[in-house]
């Protein structure tokens, strides 16, 4: 592809030469003969300072944000910016064809997601989805890094899902890929907010600044669905040109919940006193998470009662609450709760269905914001009988420290609090104190298959662990 098709839509700040384009890229270590290397200052590493020697190893020209004075050069105001929108025209810009779901908040994120795609297929209709959990194309399944992926292989997913015939593509979208404009370029039919709470800042270090890039998807989308309960929706869609559609409990909604009934397996309700909604994933703000996804599919141009018809389809998601198969007495619910707010929502929903004594296990990650884990701790220990304190995903940290972060939170506490460092030990001990009626919550982990331990991912997936404990396997 020549330079100047790859850089359609950019603003150019320079004369270039135009010449073919193997690829793109703003790693290093994937530069290819004739590629288009692109210079992106990260947090760490300036990519300007690769420009010489990607050129040496065989890169046809540089994207920068600085003149560095060399032939091969293209300057651009933003070269983030830049990089994703020549990812697009790289991959035949295939988004600008298809009808694109985006969805933001804290909390619910890949549940809505699943549950657009599951009603979207009971109504006909294959789509894609990008997200925490896996990437699909249509039902093959792909692994997936990050909640909203690196522009390259996001577009990538995008071409592979119009090779299928997918017209329906349903993303979470991460606060930051809008911070890191992995996003730019791409405009949403439909945009989500669940819902905001604390999280994510160990990297925006300010609540005001995790709002402002949330608020970013509004910016670029035709209709917003917006959970009218959460006080941050209006500053959501304030100042924001498109057309808007409310979902809560609470407050005046267009799509309003009510004779709301709790069961172990699932939630049934009313909306709009008119149509009766039976989901089949427990807890009460499966309730919320269903109306966004109603909401979304109102958005897309079906009829609620369609809608509302086909998400008694919707299956399950892989750590959200999920059971674990044990033939115990009591039972075992993996989750992936990992700020005070999802916590306290796990807990609630379990509690709504438990009748003996609610066990919450649960650590928090190294490196990421340490301000909530003794707010996790306060929230757990608030809800439950007992709660074991143990270890996530340490990283670069101490477990020891990271729990010792956490107990403050537990001070007065009446609950009993236990703490073992080993994660492994700490759910063994959970299958070995539980007792009938009991219903014992792995929180953190959710979906995921690993622990990362310093720099190094380790395979390590609860539901074995559970097993293990049980001497099942």
């Amino acid at each position: 592809m020549l330079l100047s098709e790859l850089l359609k839509g950019v603003n150019v700040k320079s004369e270039y030469i135009d010449r073919e384009i193997s690829d793109v890229t703003d790693n290093t270590k994937k530069v290819s003969q004739n590629c288009a290397f692109v210079c992106v200052k990260g947090a760490r590493v300036d990519g300007h300072k690769f420009a010489d020697e990607v050129l040496k190893n065989g890169a046809a020209t540089v994207i920068v944000s600085e003149d560095l004075g060399l032939e091969e050069q293209v300057l651009v105001d933003n070269t983030r910016e830049v990089y994703a929108v020549m990812c697009k025209n790289l991959f035949g810009a295939e988004c600008d064809k298809m009808t694109l779901i985006g969805i933001t908040g804290t909390n619910g994120k890949t549940t809505t997601a699943f549950i657009v795609k599951d009603i979207l297929k009971e109504l006909g209709v294959s789509s894609g989805l990008i997200g925490t959990v896996k990437n699909m194309v249509g039902e093959k399944e792909f692994h997936t890094e990050l909640t909203t992926p690196d522009p390259y292989d996001m577009h990538k997913l995008f071409k592979m899902m119009a090779d299928d015939g997918i017209k329906y593509c349903v993303m979470e979208t991460s606060s930051q890929a809008f911070d890191q404009m992995r996003l730019a370029g791409i405009h949403f039919k439909v945009g989500v907010f669940t819902n905001l709470t604390q999280d994510h800042l160990d990297y925006h270090g300010t609540i005001e600044k995790y709002k402002k890039c949330k608020k970013e998807l509004f910016k670029v989308c035709d209709i917003a669905v917006i959970n009218a309960d959460d006080e941050t929706s209006a500053y959501m869609v304030d100042g924001v040109e498109c057309q808007r559609i409310s979902y809560g409990i609470n407050n005046v909604s267009d799509l309003k919940a009510s004779e709301i009934e709790l069961f172990d397996n699932k939630v049934v309700y009313t909306v709009n006193d008119t149509l009766k909604v039976d989901f089949h994933i427990p807890g009460d703000f499966s309730v919320y998470n269903s109306l966004s996804a109603i909401g979304t599919v109102v958005a897309l141009g079906y009829s609620l009662e369609d809608t509302i018809n086909a998400i008694s389809c919707a299956k399950s998601v892989k750590g959200r609450l999920e059971l674990v198969e044990t033939n115990t007495p009591f039972g075992v619910i993996i989750d992936y709760a990992h700020t005070p707010d999802g916590l306290e929502k796990a807990i609630n929903a379990i509690r709504s269905f438990t009748k003996g004594r609610v066990i919450t296990l649960f650590g928090c990650g190294g490196d990421r914001d340490k301000t909530k884990r003794p707010k996790m701790a306060r929230m757990a220990t608030e809800l439950s009988d007992i709660v074991i304190v143990t270890t996530d995903n340490p990283r670069t940290e101490k477990p020891e420290d990271i729990i010792k972060d956490i107990l403050i939170g537990t001070v007065g506490s009446k609950a009993e609090v236990i703490t073992i460092v080993d994660r492994s030990e700490a759910i063994k001990e959970a299958m070995e104190i539980a007792k009938e009626g009991d219903t014992v919550l792995l929180a953190g982990k959710g979906h995921e298959t690993y622990q990362i331990i310093g720099t190094e991912r380790f395979h390590y997936d609860e539901r074995e662990i559970v097993k293990k404990a049980l001497g099942l396997i």
